[in-house]
Protein backbone atom coordinates (compact mmCIF):
# COMPACT_ATOMS: atom_id res chain seq x y z
CA UNK A 1 0.00 0.00 0.00
CA UNK A 2 1.01 3.73 -0.83
CA UNK A 3 0.60 7.11 1.19
CA UNK A 4 -1.74 7.73 -2.00
CA UNK A 5 -4.13 5.40 -1.12
CA UNK A 6 -5.14 7.30 1.97
CA UNK A 7 -5.43 10.88 0.52
CA UNK A 8 -8.48 13.25 0.37
CA UNK A 9 -9.34 16.62 -0.43
CA UNK A 10 -9.52 18.86 3.10
CA UNK A 11 -10.82 21.80 2.29
CA UNK A 12 -9.29 24.58 5.21
CA UNK A 13 -12.76 25.57 5.95
CA UNK A 14 -13.28 22.22 7.34
CA UNK A 15 -10.38 22.28 9.73
CA UNK A 16 -11.58 23.11 13.48
CA UNK A 17 -9.04 26.48 14.50
CA UNK A 18 -10.75 26.60 17.45
CA UNK A 19 -12.24 24.46 20.24
CA UNK A 20 -16.33 24.61 20.35
CA UNK A 21 -17.65 27.15 22.97
CA UNK A 22 -18.42 24.56 25.09
CA UNK A 23 -16.49 21.19 25.61
CA UNK A 24 -18.45 18.27 24.61
CA UNK A 25 -20.61 19.78 22.20
CA UNK A 26 -19.53 18.55 19.28
CA UNK A 27 -20.75 15.85 16.79
CA UNK A 28 -20.54 12.26 16.65
CA UNK A 29 -20.31 9.85 13.12
CA UNK A 30 -21.29 6.52 14.61
CA UNK A 31 -19.97 3.60 11.88
CA UNK A 32 -21.68 0.02 12.67
CA UNK A 33 -18.81 -2.34 10.96
CA UNK A 34 -21.30 -5.36 11.08
CA UNK A 35 -24.27 -3.36 8.97
CA UNK A 36 -22.20 -0.42 7.48
CA UNK A 37 -24.70 1.74 8.48
CA UNK A 38 -23.68 5.29 9.80
CA UNK A 39 -25.59 7.12 12.11
CA UNK A 40 -25.20 11.28 12.76
CA UNK A 41 -25.43 12.25 16.43
CA UNK A 42 -24.27 14.07 18.92
CA UNK A 43 -20.73 13.32 21.35
CA UNK A 44 -22.95 13.98 24.74
CA UNK A 45 -24.85 11.02 23.50
CA UNK A 46 -21.92 8.42 23.39
CA UNK A 47 -23.69 6.63 26.23
CA UNK A 48 -26.55 5.78 24.04
CA UNK A 49 -24.16 3.85 21.79
CA UNK A 50 -22.36 1.94 24.75
CA UNK A 51 -24.02 -0.88 26.95
CA UNK A 52 -23.66 -2.36 29.89
CA UNK A 53 -19.98 -4.64 30.48
CA UNK A 54 -18.34 -2.19 27.95
CA UNK A 55 -14.91 -0.75 28.90
CA UNK A 56 -13.82 2.62 28.38
CA UNK A 57 -10.10 2.89 27.63
CA UNK A 58 -8.54 6.48 27.97
CA UNK A 59 -5.41 8.02 27.91
CA UNK A 60 -4.37 9.53 31.02
CA UNK A 61 -1.46 11.62 29.78
CA UNK A 62 -0.92 15.72 30.48
CA UNK A 63 0.35 17.88 27.71
CA UNK A 64 2.74 20.01 28.82
CA UNK A 65 3.89 23.88 28.22
CA UNK A 66 6.62 22.35 25.32
CA UNK A 67 7.19 25.34 23.12
CA UNK A 68 9.82 28.09 24.86
CA UNK A 69 10.91 30.97 22.96
CA UNK A 70 14.94 31.53 23.73
CA UNK A 71 17.49 34.07 22.49
CA UNK A 72 21.31 33.03 22.13
CA UNK A 73 24.25 35.05 23.40
CA UNK A 74 24.34 37.21 20.89
CA UNK A 75 20.70 38.04 20.09
CA UNK A 76 19.73 35.40 17.90
CA UNK A 77 16.31 33.74 18.61
CA UNK A 78 15.83 30.32 19.05
CA UNK A 79 12.65 28.38 19.32
CA UNK A 80 12.34 25.29 21.49
CA UNK A 81 9.57 22.76 21.59
CA UNK A 82 10.50 20.11 24.21
CA UNK A 83 9.93 16.63 23.47
CA UNK A 84 7.04 13.87 24.58
CA UNK A 85 8.37 12.32 28.00
CA UNK A 86 10.26 8.78 27.32
CA UNK A 87 11.52 6.64 31.22
CA UNK A 88 14.88 7.34 31.94
CA UNK A 89 15.60 9.66 29.07
CA UNK A 90 17.83 13.55 29.15
CA UNK A 91 15.67 16.29 28.64
CA UNK A 92 15.90 16.78 24.67
CA UNK A 93 13.90 19.87 22.35
CA UNK A 94 14.15 20.27 18.33
CA UNK A 95 15.30 23.54 17.62
CA UNK A 96 14.65 26.45 15.26
CA UNK A 97 17.41 28.30 14.35
CA UNK A 98 21.19 27.29 14.33
CA UNK A 99 23.03 26.04 17.76
CA UNK A 100 25.84 24.10 18.59
CA UNK A 101 27.25 22.33 21.41
CA UNK A 102 28.14 24.33 24.36
CA UNK A 103 25.63 27.52 23.38
CA UNK A 104 23.84 29.16 26.44
CA UNK A 105 20.70 30.08 25.29
CA UNK A 106 18.44 32.96 27.72
CA UNK A 107 15.07 33.01 28.33
CA UNK A 108 12.82 34.65 30.49
CA UNK A 109 12.96 31.98 33.13
CA UNK A 110 16.43 31.40 33.33
CA UNK A 111 19.50 29.85 31.09
CA UNK A 112 19.60 26.63 28.96
CA UNK A 113 22.99 25.12 28.10
CA UNK A 114 22.86 22.67 24.77
CA UNK A 115 24.71 19.80 25.85
CA UNK A 116 24.96 18.01 22.82
CA UNK A 117 23.14 18.07 19.02
CA UNK A 118 21.93 15.07 18.65
CA UNK A 119 20.76 15.55 14.69
CA UNK A 120 17.85 15.68 12.73
CA UNK A 121 17.50 19.22 14.54
CA UNK A 122 17.05 17.95 18.14
CA UNK A 123 19.54 19.26 21.02
CA UNK A 124 20.29 18.19 24.49
CA UNK A 125 19.56 20.39 26.96
CA UNK A 126 20.24 21.26 30.59
CA UNK A 127 19.84 24.32 32.77
CA UNK A 128 21.95 26.04 36.14
CA UNK A 129 18.39 26.97 37.07
CA UNK A 130 16.95 23.99 37.81
CA UNK A 131 14.97 20.95 35.80
CA UNK A 132 14.69 21.81 32.42
CA UNK A 133 10.88 20.84 31.90
CA UNK A 134 9.76 22.65 35.06
CA UNK A 135 11.42 25.77 33.19
CA UNK A 136 9.42 25.15 30.41
CA UNK A 137 6.20 25.00 32.42
CA UNK A 138 6.68 27.81 33.79
CA UNK A 139 7.39 29.87 30.73
CA UNK A 140 6.57 28.54 27.60
CA UNK A 141 3.08 27.83 25.75
CA UNK A 142 1.05 25.61 24.66
CA UNK A 143 1.99 23.17 21.70
CA UNK A 144 -1.16 23.45 19.51
CA UNK A 145 -0.68 21.55 16.28
CA UNK A 146 1.19 23.33 13.39
CA UNK A 147 -1.47 22.53 10.90
CA UNK A 148 -3.50 25.21 13.14
CA UNK A 149 -0.96 27.78 11.96
CA UNK A 150 -1.37 30.36 14.59
CA UNK A 151 -0.10 31.45 18.05
CA UNK A 152 -1.12 29.29 21.36
CA UNK A 153 -3.98 31.48 23.18
CA UNK A 154 -5.23 31.41 26.51
CA UNK A 155 -8.18 29.30 25.57
CA UNK A 156 -5.69 26.40 24.18
CA UNK A 157 -4.10 26.56 27.66
CA UNK A 158 -7.43 24.94 29.41
CA UNK A 159 -9.15 22.98 25.79
CA UNK A 160 -6.07 21.26 24.60
CA UNK A 161 -6.02 19.06 27.55
CA UNK A 162 -8.78 16.31 29.10
CA UNK A 163 -10.40 17.38 31.83
CA UNK A 164 -8.74 13.27 33.19
CA UNK A 165 -5.71 14.56 32.69
CA UNK A 166 -3.20 13.35 35.06
CA UNK A 167 0.42 12.24 33.91
CA UNK A 168 2.85 14.86 32.24
CA UNK A 169 4.07 14.17 29.31
CA UNK A 170 2.56 14.88 25.83
CA UNK A 171 3.46 17.38 23.29
CA UNK A 172 0.14 16.75 21.62
CA UNK A 173 -3.14 16.37 23.30
CA UNK A 174 -5.09 12.66 22.67
CA UNK A 175 -7.51 14.30 20.56
CA UNK A 176 -10.61 12.11 20.82
CA UNK A 177 -11.13 12.65 24.38
CA UNK A 178 -11.16 16.20 24.43
CA UNK A 179 -14.57 16.67 24.58
CA UNK A 180 -15.01 14.24 27.47
CA UNK A 181 -16.80 15.89 29.97
CA UNK A 182 -17.87 15.23 33.64
CA UNK A 183 -21.31 14.77 32.49
CA UNK A 184 -20.81 12.31 30.04
CA UNK A 185 -18.13 9.94 31.95
CA UNK A 186 -20.79 10.29 34.81
CA UNK A 187 -23.69 9.37 32.44
CA UNK A 188 -21.08 6.05 30.73
CA UNK A 189 -20.97 4.59 34.62
CA UNK A 190 -24.49 4.71 35.31
CA UNK A 191 -25.03 3.18 32.55
CA UNK A 192 -22.63 0.29 33.84
CA UNK A 193 -19.53 1.08 31.25
CA UNK A 194 -16.59 0.34 33.21
CA UNK A 195 -14.11 3.12 32.97
CA UNK A 196 -10.33 2.71 33.26
CA UNK A 197 -7.27 4.61 32.21
CA UNK A 198 -3.45 4.29 30.97
CA UNK A 199 -0.34 6.48 30.07
CA UNK A 200 1.16 6.68 26.41
CA UNK A 201 2.93 10.39 25.96
CA UNK A 202 2.04 11.36 22.04
CA UNK A 203 4.76 12.99 20.49
CA UNK A 204 5.26 15.16 17.58
CA UNK A 205 6.02 12.28 15.32
CA UNK A 206 2.25 11.79 15.31
CA UNK A 207 2.32 15.28 12.33
CA UNK A 208 5.49 13.99 10.46
CA UNK A 209 4.45 13.03 7.11
CA UNK A 210 5.55 9.48 6.15
CA UNK A 211 8.56 9.72 3.28
CA UNK A 212 8.37 5.80 2.29
CA UNK A 213 6.79 5.34 -0.82
CA UNK A 214 5.58 1.60 0.33
CA UNK A 215 4.15 1.49 3.49
CA UNK A 216 5.88 -1.52 4.58
CA UNK A 217 9.06 0.65 4.80
CA UNK A 218 7.85 3.11 6.62
CA UNK A 219 9.73 3.20 10.19
CA UNK A 220 7.40 4.42 13.42
CA UNK A 221 8.08 6.74 15.92
CA UNK A 222 8.22 5.59 19.33
CA UNK A 223 6.04 6.64 22.53
CA UNK A 224 6.30 5.52 26.08
CA UNK A 225 3.37 4.31 27.70
CA UNK A 226 2.55 2.65 30.70
CA UNK A 227 -1.18 -0.07 31.66
CA UNK A 228 -1.65 0.20 35.16
CA UNK A 229 -2.50 -3.80 36.94
CA UNK A 230 -5.94 -2.79 37.21
CA UNK A 231 -6.45 -1.93 33.67
CA UNK A 232 -4.72 -5.19 32.40
CA UNK A 233 -7.24 -6.96 34.28
CA UNK A 234 -10.12 -4.70 33.50
CA UNK A 235 -9.26 -5.90 30.28
CA UNK A 236 -8.78 -9.28 30.62
CA UNK A 237 -12.31 -9.07 32.56
CA UNK A 238 -14.25 -7.96 29.76
CA UNK A 239 -12.66 -9.65 26.94
CA UNK A 240 -13.65 -13.00 28.55
CA UNK A 241 -17.53 -11.83 28.99
CA UNK A 242 -19.75 -10.06 26.54
CA UNK A 243 -18.75 -6.18 26.74
CA UNK A 244 -16.30 -4.23 24.29
CA UNK A 245 -12.93 -2.88 25.13
CA UNK A 246 -13.24 0.43 23.47
CA UNK A 247 -10.04 2.53 22.88
CA UNK A 248 -10.44 6.43 23.37
CA UNK A 249 -7.87 7.40 20.78
CA UNK A 250 -5.48 6.35 18.84
CA UNK A 251 -2.96 6.61 21.22
CA UNK A 252 -4.54 3.91 23.53
CA UNK A 253 -4.67 1.43 20.50
CA UNK A 254 -1.20 1.66 19.89
CA UNK A 255 -0.57 0.88 23.62
CA UNK A 256 -3.25 -1.38 23.96
CA UNK A 257 -2.15 -3.58 20.58
CA UNK A 258 1.77 -2.83 21.02
CA UNK A 259 1.30 -4.86 24.16
CA UNK A 260 -0.99 -7.14 22.72
CA UNK A 261 0.60 -10.39 23.46
CA UNK A 262 1.56 -9.70 27.26
CA UNK A 263 -1.81 -8.26 27.83
CA UNK A 264 -3.64 -11.04 27.21
CA UNK A 265 -1.56 -13.89 28.32
CA UNK A 266 -2.23 -16.08 31.18
CA UNK A 267 -1.39 -15.22 34.93
CA UNK A 268 -1.52 -12.66 37.53
CA UNK A 269 -2.03 -9.24 35.52
CA UNK A 270 1.23 -6.92 36.29
CA UNK A 271 1.66 -3.43 34.94
CA UNK A 272 2.64 -3.55 31.57
CA UNK A 273 4.99 -0.79 29.92
CA UNK A 274 7.19 0.09 26.47
CA UNK A 275 8.03 1.99 23.40
CA UNK A 276 5.14 1.62 21.10
CA UNK A 277 6.28 1.86 17.19
CA UNK A 278 3.67 -0.53 16.37
CA UNK A 279 2.59 1.33 12.80
CA UNK A 280 -1.17 -0.05 12.18
CA UNK A 281 -2.44 0.38 8.50
CA UNK A 282 -4.62 -1.74 6.71
CA UNK A 283 -4.16 -5.62 6.59
CA UNK A 284 -3.59 -5.95 10.55
CA UNK A 285 -5.50 -7.83 12.58
CA UNK A 286 -6.40 -5.96 15.71
CA UNK A 287 -6.21 -8.45 18.96
CA UNK A 288 -7.42 -6.10 21.97
CA UNK A 289 -9.59 -3.30 21.08
CA UNK A 290 -13.53 -4.31 19.85
CA UNK A 291 -14.50 -0.65 19.52
CA UNK A 292 -12.12 3.12 18.94
CA UNK A 293 -13.60 6.83 19.55
CA UNK A 294 -11.58 8.90 17.13
CA UNK A 295 -11.14 12.69 15.47
CA UNK A 296 -10.87 12.96 11.85
CA UNK A 297 -7.21 12.46 10.67
CA UNK A 298 -5.42 14.47 8.45
CA UNK A 299 -4.51 13.39 4.82
CA UNK A 300 -1.97 10.42 4.48
CA UNK A 301 -1.33 10.34 7.86
CA UNK A 302 -0.53 7.72 10.41
CA UNK A 303 -3.67 7.46 12.42
CA UNK A 304 -5.60 8.22 9.69
CA UNK A 305 -3.96 4.69 8.16
CA UNK A 306 -4.78 3.13 11.65
CA UNK A 307 -8.45 4.23 11.46
CA UNK A 308 -8.47 2.81 8.07
CA UNK A 309 -7.14 -0.45 9.35
CA UNK A 310 -10.40 -1.02 11.90
CA UNK A 311 -13.39 0.42 10.13
CA UNK A 312 -12.28 -0.93 6.70
CA UNK A 313 -10.55 2.07 3.93
CA UNK A 314 -13.86 1.52 1.87
CA UNK A 315 -15.64 2.35 4.84
CA UNK A 316 -13.72 5.13 6.13
CA UNK A 317 -14.00 6.07 2.71
CA UNK A 318 -17.47 6.79 2.33
CA UNK A 319 -17.74 8.10 6.13
CA UNK A 320 -15.24 10.77 5.62
CA UNK A 321 -17.45 11.76 2.81
CA UNK A 322 -20.33 12.04 4.33
CA UNK A 323 -18.76 13.79 7.22
CA UNK A 324 -17.44 16.64 4.68
CA UNK A 325 -20.55 17.19 3.00
CA UNK A 326 -22.33 17.47 6.26
CA UNK A 327 -19.78 19.97 6.72
CA UNK A 328 -18.19 18.39 9.75
CA UNK A 329 -15.16 20.06 11.77
CA UNK A 330 -12.12 18.15 11.46
CA UNK A 331 -8.58 17.52 13.22
CA UNK A 332 -7.97 18.37 16.95
CA UNK A 333 -10.41 20.83 18.08
CA UNK A 334 -12.99 19.02 15.40
CA UNK A 335 -15.72 16.47 15.67
CA UNK A 336 -15.48 12.77 16.44
CA UNK A 337 -16.32 9.09 15.25
CA UNK A 338 -17.60 5.94 17.08
CA UNK A 339 -15.93 2.81 15.53
CA UNK A 340 -18.41 -0.25 16.60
Amino acid sequence: MRPSDFDYELPAERIAQYPPEERGSTRLEVLDRNTGRITHARYAGLSGFLAEGDLLVLNNTKVILARLQARKITGAKIELVLLEKHEGEQELAMYRGRLRQGDRLVTEGGELVVDAIMGEGVACLSSPDGPVAALFQRYGEVPIPPYLRRDAEEVDRERYQTVFAEIPGSVAAPTASLNLTPDILRELGEKGVEITSMTLHVGLGTFLPIRADDLANHVMHREYYHIPASTVEAVRRVRSGRGRVVAVGTTVTRALEHAASRLIAEGAPVALSGEADIFIYPGYEFRVIEGLLTNYHAPRSTVLMLTAAFAGPDFLRRAYAEALEREYRFLSYGDSMLIL
